[in-house]
């Protein structure tokens, strides 16, 4: 969920970190992580192809994951 998704985050950039592209950002210590929810997993393998496509152009658009932004992008 968005909350679980804004607390890993957040504990990474947070803390010395940097933000990236499509969710992935840098801890201090300059290790990249990807904070990737299942909703966006769902959304990017949605068995529609044009669901599917528009919510990974979605993701496309962000730095940190907003899974409303993705499901809305989903559902066209």
């Amino acid at each position: 969920d968005q909350a679980e998704t804004d607390r890993y985050w957040n504990a990474i950039v947070g803390n010395g970190g940097q933000e990236s592209a499509c969710g992935w950002c840098k801890d201090k210590w300059g290790l990249s992580w990807q904070i990737t929810p299942i909703a966006l997993t769902e959304a990017t393998t949605d068995p529609d192809p044009a669901a599917a496509k528009r919510a990974f152009d979605a993701m496309m658009q962000m730095k940190k994951i907003d899974i409303a932004a993705i499901e809305a992008a989903r559902r066209g």
